[in-house]
């Protein structure tokens, strides 16, 4: 596959966060980082730690991506920066749905919602996030929490924040304990398996009319990245305890989508 280089002409600033080894996690994040490198627009990284989110999108401009229920905006990654259209005046934006919608707009190339594709995509991805992903974070997000850098640690210990269901920063009361070896942590992920076996039960439907693997047809599209999204967040952040097991489940279709997703990887 043809890459793209990030130093030719204008290039998209993405503002990720880095994991212990400078390595990008979020699940959001990637999935912004698969449209990129899937539609080959020209981007590179810029790298915040948890810390230091909001000062640096307040002071780039960045929209709040949500607001508390007193109205306080959050900010929380990513956040892409675009100067090709403005130099003067980048698009700024933030909340990885609306990214994903001006990427698929202003890039229309290789597209990642194809035709009459949209609503059902938008359905499926706010499944991934509000239903299937839920079970993961009494088991994810402490493990996720002892692979950040010592300094977003404090943060968190310090000021209470915990991570959202997606992985990015939000109110909360900390990260919580890591769940032992034992029936507790067994039932944990016995209750994410649930969710696994019910989406490839659905996914099953697409055989015959689809390659097996991707949500629909034979190309990766925005629904694929957002379930792989996930999958790299536990191969990441729990890969003896976590990816070992989802990759053999449900006859080793995740390890086959996250293979299909393979060459949309690259962090610049």
């Amino acid at each position: 596959m043809p890459r793209h280089s990030s130093s030719a002409g204008p290039v998209i600033t993405l503002y990720d966060t880095p994991g212990t080894r400078s390595q990008t996690w979020m699940p959001t994040v990637w999935r912004i980082r698969f449209i990129l490198n899937y539609k080959r627009i020209p981007h590179r990284t810029v790298w915040v730690e948890i810390p230091e989110v909001e000062p640096t999108l307040r002071a780039i401009g960045a929209p709040p991506s949500s607001h508390r229920p007193d109205g306080r905006p959050i900010y929380t990654l990513p956040v892409i920066v675009d100067p090709s259209r403005n130099a003067q005046s980048p698009q700024i934006l933030s909340n990885a749905n609306n990214i994903a919608e001006y990427l698929e707009a202003s890039y229309p190339q290789r597209p990642v919602f194809p035709e009459g594709s949209r609503a059902l995509q938008t359905l499926f991805v706010h499944y991934i996030q509000e239903v299937f992903a839920k079970p993961l974070l009494p088991i994810m997000v402490p493990l996720s929490h002892d692979r950040l850098p010592a300094r977003t640690q404090s943060h968190f210990h310090d000021t209470g924040v915990a991570r959202s269901r997606t992985g990015t920063p939000g109110p909360g009361t900390g990260p919580g304990q890591a769940l032992p070896p034992g029936p507790q942590r067994e039932h944990a992920w016995g209750l994410v398996k649930e969710q696994f076996d019910f989406l490839a039960v659905i996914l099953e439907k697409n055989v015959g009319d689809g390659d097996g693997v991707v949500a629909q047809g034979t190309h990766v599209s925005y629904a694929d990245f957002a379930l792989c999204s996930v999958l790299l967040w536990i191969e990441q952040m729990a890969p003896q305890d976590g990816w070992a097991r989802v990759r053999e489940w449900n006859g080793g279709r995740w390890a086959r989508l996250r293979q299909r997703c393979q060459d949309y990887m690259d962090v610049f």
